[in-house]
């Protein structure tokens, strides 16, 4: 993982000295976490940067607040790791300041995730500000085998969520009991792809992040978190496992619907034109097609059934949960063996019912192979 990693930041510097770029900041957790091998556990920003900065012709810097110095040191392949202090002389400030040197008049970074605490010192130095993001995502677009095998494993805990969570519904259960059933079953499937040996100690298998669960009338609420509410006979349940899916910073998306003891006629039609629109646009999924035909598949089959379209039908996924391309109109990126995807079929009606289902997968030489698996149907528990 580590010999990647480094391999990666060594084409992000050739990719840097071709385009005449100086220094790069990098301050997202998953950029650093893909070029440098290590991460933090808050999953929370409140002013304690950590930052990796990229220079062509110089050793890379990792610079980190002093608390969690000893086990970024472990967890990176970069030998160059600065410490920062939350008092005293030795700020982030200073740090940053003594390694980009007096001379430095130009910096890239993330320019549309970077910390507004680094954003304002940025802008009081006399710097001009480019973005390095259009380098991190082509170089992030094409994943190597070593990536697929881990998104692999990660679809493998996956479907043991969902099998977990396809098991706690019945009439009667609360959402919250669903939620701690796929914790329990993903971080226990997890477990059992690592050792505590070398890097991978430093990987946790716990499952965790609030539990994206919509039921009964409040099933079109996207993005709703799972609550003590009761599931009632006729329920529709919606779960959401983005951002939740993880192995090794590497993010899925799945979803499926089910429905508790019944299914009505309106929600039934709703949730298999989702179910259709999903299967079109994979029938459409290979090289050489571009995203945007894969969003019109899909949106082809809402128009049939007399729905609206939605904002897209898929995104790239990775180290990110929100990587490119995206697969929606005006997308003309054209698909390559390697591209992962998290390809939806979603259909959502305000106050009434909602259909949705998710899969992750990986483009191959001739068509597509799921990361994710379980049944594409409708599920009535």
């Amino acid at each position: 993982m580590l010999s990647e990693a480094k391999l990666r930041t060594a084409r992000l510097e050739q990719k840097m000295e071709e385009q005449g770029l100086s220094a790069a900041l990098i301050t997202a957790e998953d950029s650093i976490a893909y070029l440098a091998g290590f991460w933090g556990y808050l999953g929370i920003e409140f002013g304690r940067p950590s930052m990796l900065v990229i220079r062509p012709g110089h050793d890379p810097v990792v610079i980190t607040p002093l608390m969690e110095s000893e086990m970024v040191s472990a967890m990176t392949w970069v030998e160059d790791v600065r410490v920062w202090e939350d008092a005293g002389p030795r700020s982030w400030q200073r740090v940053l300041g003594d390694v980009l040197g007096s001379g430095q008049r130009t910096l890239h970074v993330e320019r549309q995730r970077l910390p507004a605490i680094v954003r304002n010192w940025l802008d009081e130095q006399d710097l001009q500000l480019g973005d390095i993001t259009p380098i991190l995502n082509e170089l992030r677009m094409i994943k190597s085998e070593l990536e697929i095998d881990i998104m692999k494993k990660a679809g493998t805990i996956a479907g043991a969520m969902m099998k977990a969570a396809h098991s706690s519904l019945r009439a009667g259960a609360r959402e919250y009991e669903s939620a701690l059933a796929v914790i329990d079953a993903g971080t226990r499937a997890a477990a059992g792809f690592l050792t505590d040996k070398g890097w991978e100690r430093f990987v946790s298998p716990m499952i965790h992040n609030l539990q994206i669960l919509q039921s009964g009338p409040d099933t079109s609420m996207v993005h709703r978190r799972a609550s003590v509410r009761q599931y009632q006979q006729g329920d529709p349940v919606y779960f959401c496992f983005c951002n939740m899916v993880q192995f090794k910073q590497y993010k899925l998306g799945f979803d499926r619907m089910f429905h508790i003891g019944s299914i009505d006629a309106k929600a039934e039609d709703v949730q298999q034109a989702a179910i259709d629109a999903q299967r079109r646009a994979l029938e459409a999924m290979r090289p050489g097609v571009r995203a945007e035909e894969v969003a019109a598949a899909a949106n082809e089959v809402y128009r049939e059934r007399g729905y609206e379209t939605g904002y897209r039908t898929g995104r790239a996924i990775g180290t990110a949960a929100l990587e490119v391309p995206e697969l929606k109109a005006g997308d003309k990126t054209i698909l390559q063996p390697g591209m992962t995807f998290a390809v939806d079929g979603g259909i959502s009606i305000d106050g009434e019912c909602g259909g949705r289902i998710g899969d992750s997968v990986v483009v191959t030489e001739d068509g597509f192979e799921f990361l994710t698996s379980y049944p594409r149907e409708i599920l009535v528990v």
